[in-house]
């Protein structure tokens, strides 16, 4: 099926609930909306990349410890070139598998179609070590494709079977399908529908429509898909449903009707395209994306690729556990001297936004007296404010109050390096962030995190302007936009160094 909708019953429902949707001030969705799978969406190549990882490491050193069982001579010159064999083996095997396209869903998905030509490609494998390893190391063919078939052959059963247990249930809750939304509902709107169902294998799911007119031009279904609201209540309907993609169907002639539509979704952390139907330019087709034969004009790209999120989580979580370790000393010593010196609990929990501006719980150690705590930061922390303990002013100033947040880390509500979270009621000169600064949730396009680039350029503490904001605002969105795995690197070195500065001393308190 080229094109999943879901029950038009529950779609009817769906628009029902929107229709009588509000929105707060801060763009949250309210209506109890039945609501679209809220389960991420697992990107292919990431599910290919790293199954592509596992089988070189595999086949890797199932060949190196063959060779090494096996291989007669002894001479440092044979066990290079056996272990250049074995590598170049394992190398050739993983393409193979590649050019044969067991790496894709449908390969995960139904793996006993694919045992046989896979143990094929990992004969050719075996033959291409062991036929030119018998000339040059005397290596024991007959042996060597023995061992070879064990170690690699019962890798690649073994771990096909293992995949096809992980992939099913979340195709199952399609979590290999793109959610998409259609901003538009005439007819430029159809023939984006119409071209998207005529396209053969693509796996996607058209949750419904959003458009801001109420005439004919802009009708309540368009074929089978209803309208859920208006563009306004986009922002909140993706931040309580999975959307990955946002497809604008309005012509490009209707430019000033675009800025308005693109100026209320940038801030979301969802591809956002334009469909070229309707274009009258004759650009390259190089200029398009597709979305199977759907031409599409890039606008706004969420700032991490599937891919990059996938890497950044597995080293957020990695390094936090790490650290967790190192500093349990440390924690165990803090949490200490904040019990002995004030009653109540050691941690301090707090409600702050996080991705794509929903809200989590943060833990502190706390550094105020119980009967003084400001779970929402109405009233942001002073110089010598009373309502701070002196263990709490001496953590706050080595920001040793923040180690608990690497338990967020692990719980993948926060990142090691991003913006950092604000918590509801952050002000800046009495007024709310948001109030402040243009564009402001903008920095939530990525998850928070325990330091940023603009806390290591000097930007932390009272936020007593707003011109503090601003900054805090505009190292934010420099960083998302520049992101890159070595930048979180260069960051989490340089913090150490940035507490010590005398920018720090001035501003954290």
């Amino acid at each position: 099926m080229a094109v999943c909708a879901d029950d038009p019953v529950l779609r009817k429902e769906r628009a029902q609930d929107v229709q009588g949707a509000r929105t707060s001030p801060r763009g949250r969705f309210d209506a109890n909306v039945k609501k679209a799978s809220r389960g991420g969406y697992v990107a292919p190549e990431v599910a290919q990349r790293v199954l592509k990882i596992l089988d070189f490491t595999a086949f890797s050193l199932a060949g190196l410890t063959g060779v090494m069982i096996l291989m007669r001579r002894a001479d440092p010159y044979a066990a290079v070139v056996a272990g250049l064999l074995a590598l170049l083996g394992a190398l050739l095997t993983a393409w193979l598998l590649r050019e044969t396209k067991h790496y894709g869903v449908a390969a995960l998905l139904h793996p006993a179609r694919r045992i046989l030509t896979g143990l094929g490609v990992l004969l050719i494998g075996g033959l291409a070590v062991g036929v030119p390893g018998r000339w040059l190391v005397e290596l024991p063919l007959a042996d060597w494709l023995r061992v070879w078939a064990v170690m690699a052959g019962g890798w690649f059963v073994a771990s096909r079977a293992l995949a096809w247990g992980w992939a099913r249930p979340l195709a199952k809750a399609g979590a290999f399908r793109r959610h998409v939304v259609i901003v538009g509902g005439g007819r430029a709107a159809q023939r984006a529908i119409d071209t998207l169902e005529g396209s053969p294998g693509l796996d996607v799911e058209i949750l419904g429509l959003f458009d801001d007119r109420e005439d004919n031009r802009s009708p309540e279904h368009v074929r089978r898909y209803a309208k859920l609201g208006r563009i306004a209540d986009l922002a909140g309907y993706a931040r309580e449903n999975r959307v990955d993609l946002i497809v604008v169907a309005i012509p490009l002639s209707a430019e000033k009707r675009l800025l308005q539509i693109l100026s209320q979704l940038w801030e979301l952390p969802v591809d956002i395209r334009i469909s070229a139907l309707e274009s009258e330019l004759k650009l390259s087709p190089r200029a398009y994306d597709y979305l199977g034969n759907l031409p599409l004009l890039a606008v706004f790209d969420r700032p991490l690729s599937p891919w990059g999120a996938f890497v950044k989580g597995v080293f957020d979580r990695t390094v936090a556990a790490a650290l967790l370790v190192l500093f349990a000393p440390v924690m165990a010593a803090v949490a200490l001297a904040v019990r002995l010196e004030s009653r109540g609990p050691v941690l301090f929990r707090q409600k702050r936004y996080g991705f794509n501006n929903e809200l989590i719980e943060v833990y502190k150690f706390r550094s105020m007296y119980v009967d003084r705590c400001d779970a929402t930061a109405s009233k942001l922390v002073t110089k010598d404010d009373p309502r701070v303990t002196k263990v709490g002013r001496f953590i706050r100033k080595t920001s040793l109050d923040e180690l608990p947040q690497l338990i967020n880390v692990l719980k993948g509500e926060l990142s090691l390096v991003g913006p950092r979270p604000h918590a509801t009621q952050a002000k800046a000169a009495d007024k709310l962030y948001e109030q402040v600064v243009d564009g402001y949730f903008a920095r939530h396009k990525v998850k928070p995190g325990i330091t940023g680039w603009a806390q290591i350029n000097g930007w932390r503490g009272e936020t007593d302007t707003e011109e503090k904001i601003r900054m805090r605002v505009k190292y934010d969105l420099e960083y998302i936009s520049n992101w890159s795995l070595w930048f979180d690197i260069y960051i989490l070195l340089k913090t150490p160094i940035s507490l010590l500065s005398s920018a720090n001393k001035e501003n954290a308190y």
